[in-house]
C-alpha cells in the first residue's frame, strides 16, 4: 500500500503556520504560474528536508505524473511517451521559470487519448466475449510496455473489458444458480446482519419477489457487457466535468510529493474537506479511502464509524462496485477518480450501500452498510476487566490521541485513561494492558502525558526542526499505574502511538507485544495557508500547504520514521507480510539518529528480560500462531499474483479453489483464550440504561475472548514481578 497513505496524526498538524520567512511578492496574472511560484518557494524555505529541484528530481516527478494520469497504460501510446521524454530533466527548469510546457501537452494528449478510448469502449462492448477461450491477462501494469498503436490500444481495452465483464458475468451465473436454489442474493445481502454474499444460503422468505425465470449463458453474458459499459459511461460522464484547474492540482501534487509522501497540496475543495476530516464530523461509511493504480483500497476504518461496526470490511479491502439502496445494478468504479467514487459511497444518515468488494484474501463478496455519522464516543478510551485463575487484570483500549481543539482540559485521551487506570485499581488490577493497536495517533501533547501516568519525571519524546531540537517531558512526579505494564501495538500503530510505546520501551517500563514493527511515521506536518503571501489577489482561493516541518526522535535518540518500533515480542497478524508502512510509500524520509536525552530506565521490575524470553518461547511453540502466519503469507501470496485466467471455467475453479483454501482459517476465528471480560461498575449501570452501549460491549468482549495477543499479554502481566524494595519508584531524571 504505497503512497497517500492519509492518516492524521498530531494536534500541530491543523495548525495554520504563519511562515514569516520571505518578503518576496507573487504577482503573476496567472494563477497556475503564481501557484508554481508560491508552492516551490514555500516548500525551499519551510520543508524539514528540502530536496534539490535538479534534473533527478524532474525525471521522478516526469515518470510519477504520467504515471498517476495512466497507471494502467490503457490511454497513451508509445509515440506520446518519447514525444513527453524531452521533457524527462527539464521539469526542474521550467519550475524555476514557471513554465508550464510539460504539463500543457501532457494534458493536451491526455484529453485526445481520453476522446480516442471513449469510441473503443462501447464498440468492444458491443460483440460478446468467448469466455471458453483459453487466455490469461497480466495485471501487473508497473512492467507493461506502452501501446504501440491505436490498434494494440484497442486490444488492450479489449482483454481489460473481457477481465471485468467476466467478473459480473461470474457473479450472474453465481447469483442464478442459488436463485435456482431457492437462495436469493436479496437473501444474501440485504440483511446487514447476514454473513459474506460467498457463504450466505438462506432460503427466499418473502413473496413480493419477482418470479424467477432463468436465462441463458448468452443473455447473462450480454448482461454482463452492459453493466460493463454503463459503468464507463458514467466514469467518463464524470470525467466530463473535471477542468484544467483539477489535473493541475495534481500535476502540483506530484511536485509536492517528491519532497514526502506526507506533503500536499490542496486545492480550495480539498482543503475544506481535509478541514472537515479534522473536525470529526465523519460521515458515510466510516472509511478512509486511497486510490492505487484504478482501485479504490480502504486504508483506515473509523472507530464508531458504520464500517466498523459491521465488522464486515477491513483494512486493505478493494471496492470494486457501489450499489444505492433503490438501484437495480452495481456501478463499477474501477478506473474511477477518487472523489468521484466518494460521492457514489457517501450518503444520508439510515440508507443502505452495497459494496462489492475484493477482500484482503482475494474473495470477492457483496458487503451492506447502512449509512451514519461517526460516533465519537467509540473513539475515546474504554476498558474492561480481566479474569484470569482468580487474579484480575485491567485492559484499556485507545482508539485514537483525541483532544479538545478548543479547549485541552475539557476532555483528552490522557485524562480518560488516567480516570480508566483509577477506575480499574480500585477493581484490584494487578497489571495493566494498553492496547494501542490500529491507533493512527493524534495529539502529541496527550501522548507525553499518557506517558507521565507510568514514570515520575523525564523526557517522553524529541522533536527537531530547523536544525534545532527540543525535549519534550513530563514533569508531573505523579505515578498513577506503578505495576506490571504491556502495550499492544501493530503495523496501524502509527506516529503519536509510537511515540508512546517506544518511550516505556527506552524506559524499560513496558513489554510491548505485537507486529515485527509499527507503521513508521515519524514526521509532523504543519498545514499553510497559500492566501496569506498574496496582498491583492484577484484570482481567488489559492488553497493550502500540508507541509512536512518536524521530525520525532526516541529518547535514546533513534528516530520512529521507517524504523518505528520493533515490538519486544512478536506475533504475525494477517497484515505482517504485505505493504502497509510509511516504508512502504515513495519518497519518505529517511532513519537516523541524534543524541540520546539523559533519561534512567525504569527500575521497579526484578525479571524484565527474563519475561520477554519466556514469551518468546511460549510463542514459538504456540499453534495458533503459526496458523495465523500461514494465513498472513497467503494472503501474501494471493496479492502477489499477476497472471488472472480470462477463461470462465478456469476462472470459477480458482475462485472455488480460494473459498476451500481460506477454510483451514476459520480456527483463527473461532479461538477461545479462556478469559473472563466485565465492564466496570460505572459503565454496567450506565448499560442499564443504555441498550445500545450494552451491546456495543458485548460485542467488544466477544472479540476480546478471541483475541490471543490479549491472553498473552495477560501471560506477560503474570510473569512480571515486581522489585518490592522499588515497586513504584523511579530514579530522578535530570534534565
Amino acid at each position: 500500500m504505497k503512497k497517500n497513505f492519509k492518516v492524521l496524526f498530531l494536534a500541530v498538524f491543523v495548525a495554520v503556520a504563519s511562515c514569516s520567512f520571505t518578503t518576496k511578492e507573487f504577482n503573476d496574472p496567472d494563477k497556475d504560474k503564481l501557484l508554481l511560484d508560491l508552492i516551490s518557494y514555500v516548500l525551499q524555505k519551510g520543508h524539514y528536508d528540502p530536496k534539490d529541484i535538479n534534473d533527478e528530481f524532474s525525471a521522478e516527478v516526469y515518470e510519477d505524473f504520467i504515471k498517476g494520469l495512466d497507471p494502467l497504460k490503457r490511454y497513451f501510446l508509445a509515440s506520446d511517451i518519447a514525444e513527453f521524454s524531452k521533457y524527462k530533466t527539464e521539469i526542474d527548469d521550467q519550475i524555476k521559470n514557471k513554465d508550464l510546457s510539460f504539463f500543457d501537452l501532457v494534458y493536451d494528449r491526455f484529453n485526445e487519448r481520453m476522446e480516442d478510448v471513449k469510441k473503443i469502449y462501447p464498440e468492444v462492448l458491443s460483440e460478446p466475449f468467448d469466455f471458453t477461450k483459453q487466455e490469461t491477462i497480466n495485471v501487473d501494469y508497473d512492467n507493461l510496455t506502452y501501446a504501440t498503436s491505436q490498434k494494440e490500444l484497442k486490444a488492450r481495452w479489449k482483454q481489460q473489458l473481457k477481465f471485468t465483464t467476466l467478473s459480473g458475468y461470474y457473479d450472474l451465473v453465481e447469483d442464478q444458480k442459488n436463485r435456482e436454489k431457492g437462495i436469493t442474493s436479496s437473501a444474501k445481502n440485504d440483511d446487514e446482519d447476514s454473513t459474506d454474499f460467498s457463504e450466505a444460503e438462506k432460503p427466499t422468505t418473502s413473496s413480493n419477489d419477482e418470479p424467477f425465470e432463468p436465462k441463458s449463458l448468452a443473455e447473462l453474458e450480454k448482461k454482463a457487457r452492459e453493466t460493463a459499459k454503463s459503468s464507463l459511461d458514467e466514469y467518463f460522464d464524470f470525467t466530463k466535468d473535471l477542468q484544467r484547474k483539477d489535473y493541475f492540482a495534481i500535476y502540483l501534487n506530484t511536485i509536492v510529493e517528491e519532497f514526502d509522501p506526507h506533503t500536499n497540496y490542496f486545492a480550495p475543495p480539498d482543503k475544506e474537506r481535509f478541514d472537515l476530516r479534522m473536525s470529526g464530523k465523519l460521515e458515510g461509511i466510516g472509511a478512509r479511502l486511497q486510490k492505487k493504480n484504478d482501485y479504490i483500497t480502504i486504508i483506515e476504518i473509523i472507530s464508531g464509524g458504520p464500517a466498523w461496526r459491521s465488522e464486515k470490511v477491513e483494512v486493505g479491502d478493494v471496492i470494486m462496485k457501489v450499489k444505492q439502496e433503490d438501484e437495480k445494478d452495481a456501478v463499477s468504479i474501477v478506473g474511477m477518480r477518487i472523489d468521484d467514487a466518494v460521492k457514489l459511497i457517501k450518503g444520508p444518515k439510515g440508507t443502505k450501500v452495497t459494496l462489492t468488494i475484493k477482500n484482503v484474501d482475494g474473495t470477492i463478496s457483496d458487503k451492506v452498510i447502512t449509512r451514519d455519522v461517526v460516533e465519537l464516543e467509540e473513539t475515546y478510551a474504554k476498558s474492561s476487566f480481566i479474569e484470569k485463575d482468580d487474579r484480575k487484570f485491567g485492559l484499556i483500549n485507545l482508539p485514537q490521541f483525541y483532544f479538545d481543539m478548543e479547549n485541552y482540559k475539557e476532555r483528552n485521551a490522557a485524562t480518560d485513561v488516567k480516570k480508566e487506570i483509577l477506575r480499574l485499581k480500585e477493581q484490584g488490577m494487578e497489571g495493566l494492558v494498553l492496547d494501542l493497536r490500529d491507533n493512527g495517533g493524534g495529539s502529541l501533547r496527550t501522548a507525553v502525558d499518557i506517558a507521565g501516568l507510568f514514570i515520575k519525571k523525564g523526557p517522553v519524546v524529541q522533536v527537531a526542526s530547523n536544525g534545532n531540537t527540543e525535549v519534550l517531558e513530563d514533569k508531573d512526579s505523579e505515578v498513577v499505574w506503578d505495576g506490571p505494564l504491556v502495550i499492544l501495538v501493530n503495523e496501524l500503530s502509527a506516529s503519536a502511538s509510537e511515540i508512546l510505546a517506544a518511550a516505556m520501551q527506552d524506559y524499560k517500563r513496558a513489554i510491548i507485544i505485537g507486529s515485527k514493527q509499527t507503521y513508521g511515521k515519524g514526521t509532523v506536518q504543519n498545514v499553510i495557508d497559500l492566501n496569506q503571501w498574496l496582498r491583492k489577489n484577484d484570482l481567488g482561493d489559492m488553497g493550502a500547504l500540508k507541509m512536512t516541518s518536524q521530525k520525532f526522535y526516541r529518547v535514546n535518540g533513534g528516530s520512529t520514521q521507517l524504523e518505528g518500533v520493533k515490538s519486544d515480542v512478536v506475533m504475525p497478524d494477517r497484515y505482517s507480510y504485505i505493504e502497509i508502512g510509511e516504508r512502504d510509500y515513495d519518497n519518505p524520509l529517511p532513519y537516523d539518529k541524534i543524541d540520546a536525552a539523559k533519561y534512567d530506565v525504569w527500575d521497579g521490575y526484578i525479571d524484565y528480560d527474563e519475561t520477554i524470553q519466556k514469551s518468546k518461547a511460549r510463542m514459538a511453540q504456540n499453534e495458533q500462531l503459526k496458523l495465523i502466519d500461514e494465513d498472513a503469507k497467503w494472503i501474501k501470496a494471493r496479492r502477489d499474483e499477476k497472471e488472472v485466467n480470462l477463461n470462465f471455467d478456469a476462472y470459477s475453479a480458482e475462485i472455488e479453489q480460494r473459498k476451500q483454501e481460506t477454510k483451514r482459517f476459520d480456527a483463527i476465528d473461532e479461538y477461545d483464550n479462556h478469559l473472563t471480560f466485565e465492564s466496570l461498575p460505572y459503565e454496567t449501570a450506565l448499560m442499564k440504561q443504555d441498550t445500545t452501549l450494552s451491546e456495543k460491549r458485548k460485542r467488544w468482549h466477544k472479540n476480546l475472548s478471541k483475541d490471543m495477543y490479549v491472553e498473552e499479554a495477560v501471560h506477560v502481566l503474570e510473569d512480571l514481578k515486581l522489585n518490592n524494595i522499588k515497586a513504584g519508584k523511579v530514579a530522578d531524571i535530570k534534565n
